[in-house]
């Protein structure tokens, strides 16, 4: 039995995991100065992979290539986005959240300041790839950093307030990007897409060190224990899977079978290697023993898949359709994310699952079956209070997935699993893409953009599904207290 099985639900019948003793001690445990840093480096990496898209078009121009070869810089953040998450994780959990944290923060300004300065697409390529494992750290560190801290206190229940926040910043703001991006483009040009990742970077290096106590000393380790406990062939054989698997995806219409078969082929491998290991990259029984958390990832995916297709799909079809230049179709979606981050506030300090779940699901169902109704005569306005559907939507779930995922995964293996369910988010915005590249490949037009609304009323049918059907969301309890002994494990707050 899970951890989300057992508890009484609260007076509306939902999951309400929390006591008041448990806010008085989240309130100490996680002041402002230490959510601060791990909120702004969480949101780099969904700001990065959307603020990207308002500067293709003059990045195109001045690379003198075409706007389809730019997508490489997209493609290149999500490939090392997808791997380094997870792996992010493991290294935190293995070498210290702080440590990896910083490293991530060092490897965002790098690849500001290498984007900022490169003249040809490859040393762009190479500044996204630095963006996308740099800012793959910050999440599962967080989470890390976050369980530890709960457990030093002394907390039995997830962090709710923190938890919301870490959601917010770590998904919501990925709403944010493309106005961002439109408004820095339009004034200071394509580079002020890398090149705003320096400053932030830069606070948000000194702000960890000032305000996030330091990590246990590291145990001197021969270098070969160190790559087992870490599982260095893990993390390669599911590298090589996750590339196959992109490059597959991306291939789509015309798919190349040849990544496909070596996607199988280096699972296979995976699983048969991780069944084998010690200590796993990719804790296979786990995911077979855990079917919730597994479900998780799963339902995750799915949500993330719908909200992503809007955010693009809709995006596209503003500008061709409604003659929207790129800064006005981010405006029109700007409401969005601001509605994701005030509906995610209240479930988030209450703990809350199942119903928030059920209601997201229910409004993708709702707002997806309003975008086959769109044509080019809807006025934005009405085009906007369905969007406003969809920010229901990603408020709900969101945070409620990431409480799910802090409660279902074990403690030790949170950064892990934290990083597991951001790569499952990335495949599903990379499906996403390939949806709407296949169904707008000859021309944006209303009937495409129905086929998209057909498809998301699918998926949300899916999603709801799983949610009502799935009874270990029902009732969640509060975790068992850890003991003194566990909670000298956290270590203590040192600071520079």
């Amino acid at each position: 039995m899970t951890s989300l099985e057992a508890a009484e639900p609260d007076a509306d019948g939902d999951a309400g995991i929390g006591s008041d003793s448990g806010v008085s001690r989240q309130h100490g445990a996680f002041s402002w100065r230490f959510v601060t840093p791990l909120y702004m480096s969480s949101a780099l990496n969904p700001i990065n992979s959307s603020l990207i898209a308002t500067a293709l078009v003059p990045i195109a121009h001045a690379m003198s290539v075409s706007v389809g070869a730019t997508a490489v810089l997209v493609s290149a953040l999500y490939l090392a986005s997808s791997i380094a998450q997870p792996t992010g994780g493991r290294l935190a959990e293995q070498l210290g959240p702080r440590r990896v944290f910083l490293s991530g923060i060092v490897l965002v300004l790098l690849g500001g300041i290498v984007g900022g300065v490169g003249q040809h697409m490859g040393t762009l390529t190479v500044a996204r790839v630095l963006i996308g494992i740099g800012t793959s750290a910050g999440y599962p560190a967080a989470m890390v950093i976050i369980r530890r801290r709960a457990i030093g206190v002394g907390m039995s229940e997830p962090p709710g307030k923190v938890l919301g926040g870490l959601s917010i910043a770590g998904t919501v703001t990925v709403a944010v990007g493309p106005p961002i991006g439109g408004v820095l483009v339009a004034a200071f040009g394509w580079r002020s897409a890398f090149l705003i990742n320096i400053p932030i970077t830069a606070i948000a290096l000194l702000l960890t060190m000032a305000w996030v106590p330091k990590d246990e000393p590291l145990e001197r380790r021969p270098l070969r224990e160190i790559a087992r406990r870490i599982d260095v062939s893990g993390i390669l054989l599911f590298g090589g899977m996750m590339s196959a698997l992109l490059v597959f995806l991306l291939s789509l219409p015309e798919p190349d079978w040849i990544s496909l078969v070596i996607t199988v082929t280096l699972c296979v491998i995976l699983v048969l290697w991780e069944l084998r290991a010690a200590t796993p990259f990719i804790d296979i029984r786990l995911l077979t023993s855990n079917l919730a958390l597994t479900r998780t990832y799963l339902r995750g995916a799915l949500t993330l898949l719908a909200f992503y297709t809007v955010l693009y799909g809709v995006t596209q079809w503003l500008e061709a359709a409604h003659g929207l230049s790129p800064q006005e179709a981010g405006l029109v979606l700007l409401p969005m994310g601001i509605l994701a981050a005030i509906v995610s506030r209240p479930i988030s300090a209450r703990n809350l699952v199942r119903g928030p779940l059920i209601i997201g699901a229910a409004t993708l169902v709702l707002a997806s079956a309003a975008v086959s109704l769109f044509t080019s005569e809807t006025p934005v306005a009405a085009i906007i209070g369905v969007t406003l559907l969809f920010a229901i939507t990603l408020g709900a779930t969101t945070v409620s997935n990431q409480t799910a995922l802090y409660v279902q995964a074990p403690a030790d293996q949170i950064g892990t699993a934290a990083g597991l369910f951001r790569t499952f988010s990335y495949i599903g915005s990379i499906a996403s893409s390939t949806i709407t590249g296949i169904v707008f490949r000859q021309d944006v037009t209303d009937t495409g953009l129905h086929l998209v609304g057909d498809i998301l009323a699918g998926v949300s049918i899916v999603v709801l599904t799983m949610t009502m059907l799935d009874r270990t969301l029902k009732a969640p309890k509060t975790p068992a207290p850890q003991d003194d002994a566990e909670r000298q494990d956290a270590g203590p707050d040192r600071r520079h």
